[in-house]
C-alpha cells in the first residue's frame, strides 16, 4: 500500500509520506542518529499496510474462513470456501511476515551502534518495537504454517538462505523471547516515552504474551468443549485433542503464565472498557481506552483499506457488502438486549447501487414487526431467505463511505480480549472461580448481556468463554484462530457442511495450515516437503 517508511499513525501520517524510502537506503550509511532509528522502525510497520498483509490478503485467508461468517460467493468462494489455493494472495502473508522479520533484524543489529543524537529511552523504545514486531510476525507464522525457519539475523550478518523448519515449540520459544524483550524495552502508553499514537507499547507486549501462552495452553490441552453450530444451530460437544506440534507443551503451566500476565496488565490500570459497546467503533474514539493496538488509517493519504467496502451494508462500490455474520451466529446473542447485535448489526439499510440500487432492506426477517418500518414511516424489505444478511457496523464510521477505500481502523488487540484471556486461563488453572466469572462478566455487562450462568463446570465454562469470544470479536479475525488452537476447527466446520448462502464449510486436514510458498521451497533447500495435503 505504501513504499515509504513513514509513521503509520493518525498523528503523523502526512509527515510519514515525506520520508525517504526505507528500502533504498544502505544500512551501513543510514544508522547514524535517533531520527534514522525512528525511520527504520517505521519501515517495519509499513509492511503491515501492503497487499502482503492488512490491505487484504492477511484477513482474506483467515477472517473469511470460520463458522460465524458468510458472504457473497464471488468473494468467499476461495479461502472462505476452503480453497485458499485459488486466491491470488495465498503466498503473500509468508512474504510479508518474513519481510517484517528481516527489517526487525536489521534494526536490532544496527540501532545499538548509533552513537549520536539518540537518547537511551528512544533507543530502548525502538529496540522494543522491533523485538515485538519480530515476535508478533513469528506468532502469525506458527499459527498459519506450523513450525517455520527461524531467521534471527539480517542477510548481511548471515547470508545462508537454507534454514530448516524449527519445531512448533522452538518457534514459540523464539516468540516468547522476543515478546519478553519487547516488554522490558517498551513503556506503557501512558508514559510520554512510549512514542506516537498507534505504536506498540509495553501493554501490547504483555497482552500478546498472555495470548501466546493461552494459545499454547489450549493447543496442548485434552478434554471436552461444546460449540453451537451445525445445520440446526444446536450445541455439539467435541473431544478436544492435542493440536499437532503442541504435544511437548505443559498446558497448565502455559495457562498459569497466561493468567498471571493478563492479570499483571489488568492491574496496571492502563486500559478500561468503553462504557457503551457502540463507542468502540466511533472515529472519535480510535486509539482510546480499550484499543490496545489498531492498524491505523488516514483519510486523504495512502493509508487506506477495503474494510468499509467489503464489510458494511450500504457498500460502495458493491451496492451491498460482501461479508456478513451468519444468521445462526446472530442467534447466539441475546437478541433483544445485547448491544453487540442491537448496535453491532445494521437492521435497516439501503443498497448503494447495482441490481438492488435504492432498495431498502431490514434484518432479520423474523423481527419484521421491529424493523420493517422506521420512525419516519419508510418501508424496508426482506424476502426471508437471501436477504437475511447480518452486516456488522464495526467498520462503518469512516470519513468517506462513498469511496472504494476508506480510513477504517482494524483492531489487532482490544482490552476486552485481555479480560477474556484471564477468564479462560483462570478456569484452566483453578476452575470457574469468582475471579474467572468476574472478568468474563465485565465483558458481558458492558454489552448489556446477562451475566454468565452460575454453577458451570470447568468444561462448561471453557465452552462459554469460547462462545463469548465469538460474540465479542465477530469479524475481527479471531474466530478461526480460536477453533484451530482448540483443535476443533475441522469438526466444527464439517458439522455445518453447507453454510448460509451455499458457502461450503467442508474442510480437510490440509486446511489446518496454509501451504509454504513454492518460491520458498525453491530457494530454501533445507525445507524438503510442504505442509500435509499441499
Amino acid at each position: 500500500m505504501i513504499a515509504a517508511a513513514g509513521l503509520l499513525f493518525a498523528t503523523s501520517c502526512k509527515k510519514a509520506l515525506e520520508e525517504k524510502a526505507y528500502s533504498f537506503i544502505s544500512p551501513d550509511d543510514f544508522y547514524t542518529s535517533g531520527d534514522d532509528a525512528k525511520v527504520a522502525v517505521n519501515g517495519i510497520y509499513s509492511e503491515l499496510y501492503t497487499y502482503d498483509l492488512y490491505l487484504q490478503p492477511f484477513w482474506n485467508l483467515t477472517l473469511l474462513d470460520d463458522d460465524h461468517v458468510s458472504g457473497a460467493d464471488w468473494y468467499l468462494g476461495a479461502a472462505g470456501a476452503g480453497n485458499p489455493q485459488s486466491y491470488w494472495g495465498i503466498d503473500r502473508p509468508w512474504a510479508g511476515l518474513y519481510l517484517i522479520i528481516a527489517r526487525a533484524n536489521t534494526v536490532l543489529e544496527k540501532v545499538p551502534g548509533i552513537k549520536s543524537n539518540i537518547t537511551d529511552d528512544l533507543r530502548s523504545r525502538v529496540m522494543g518495537e522491533a523485538y515485538f514486531l519480530r515476535g508478533w510476525a513469528y506468532f502469525q507464522l506458527v499459527q498459519l504454517y506450523g513450525g517455520v525457519p527461524l531467521r534471527m539475523h539480517s542477510l548481511s550478518v548471515d547470508a545462508n538462505q537454507n534454514v530448516p523448519r524449527s519445531s512448533v515449540k522452538a518457534t514459540y520459544d523464539t516468540i516468547i523471547s522476543n515478546l519478553k524483550s519487547a516488554e522490558s524495552h517498551l513503556f506503557y502508553a501512558s508514559d510520554s516515552r512510549s512514542g506516537e499514537t498507534g505504536r506498540v507499547n509495553k501493554g501490547v507486549a504483555q497482552g500478546f504474551l498472555a495470548k501466546v501462552y493461552a494459545t499454547m495452553g489450549s493447543g496442548a490441552l485434552t478434554g471436552s468443549i461444546t460449540v453451537r453450530g451445525g445445520q440446526d444451530n444446536a450445541f455439539y460437544p467435541y473431544t478436544k485433542n492435542v493440536v499437532a506440534g503442541y504435544d511437548s507443551l505443559d498446558s497448565k503451566a502455559c495457562y498459569t503464565l497466561a493468567r498471571d500476565k493478563a492479570l499483571e496488565l489488568i492491574n496496571s490500570g492502563e486500559y478500561t472498557l468503553f462504557d457503551n459497546w457502540a463507542d468502540i467503533w466511533s472515529k472519535s474514539n480510535r486509539n482510546q481506552k480499550e484499543h490496545m493496538w489498531e492498524i491505523q488509517s488516514l483519510a486523504g493519504s495512502s493509508f487506506l483499506n477495503d474494510l468499509h467496502a467489503y464489510f458494511t451494508a450500504g457498500s460502495y462500490p458493491f451496492g451491498l457488502g460482501a461479508v456478513w455474520m451468519t444468521n445462526d451466529h446472530y442467534k447466539n446473542y441475546e437478541e433483544d438486549i445485547d448491544t453487540r447485535v442491537l448496535d453491532g448489526v445494521t437492521h435497516q439499510f439501503t443498497a448503494y447501487r447495482a441490481v438492488s440500487a435504492g432498495t431498502n432492506y431490514y434484518y432479520p426477517s423474523w423481527k419484521s414487526a421491529k424493523y420493517s418500518t422506521d420512525a419516519a414511516g419508510n418501508s424496508y424489505y426482506n424476502n426471508g431467505g437471501t436477504d437475511d444478511k447480518a452486516f456488522v457496523t464495526k467498520f462503518s464510521d469512516v470519513s468517506s463511505p462513498e469511496v472504494t477505500t476508506s480510513d477504517a481502523f482494524f483492531p489487532v488487540m482490544r482490552y476486552s480480549e485481555v479480560l477474556l484471556l484471564y477468564a479462560e486461563a483462570e478456569n484452566e488453572v483453578a476452575g470457574p472461580d469468582a475471579d474467572a466469572y468476574q472478568y468474563l462478566n465485565k465483558v458481558r455487562q458492558r454489552s448489556k448481556a446477562t451475566n454468565a450462568p452460575t454453577g458451570l463446570s470447568q468444561d462448561e465454562f471453557r465452552s462459554f468463554v469460547l462462545e463469548e469470544r465469538g460474540r465479542e470479536f465477530s469479524l475481527e479475525n479471531i474466530r478461526k484462530y480460536d477453533l484451530l488452537r482448540w483443535g476443533i476447527y475441522l469438526q466444527v466446520m464439517n458439522k455445518i457442511s453447507l453454510g448460509q448462502n451455499n458457502i461450503s464449510k467442508v474442510r480437510t486436514n490440509k486446511n489446518l495450515l496454509l501451504p509454504i510458498p513454492t518460491s520458498e521451497l525453491s530457494a530454501n533447500s533445507a525445507i524438503t516437503s510442504n505442509n500435509p495435503g499441499w
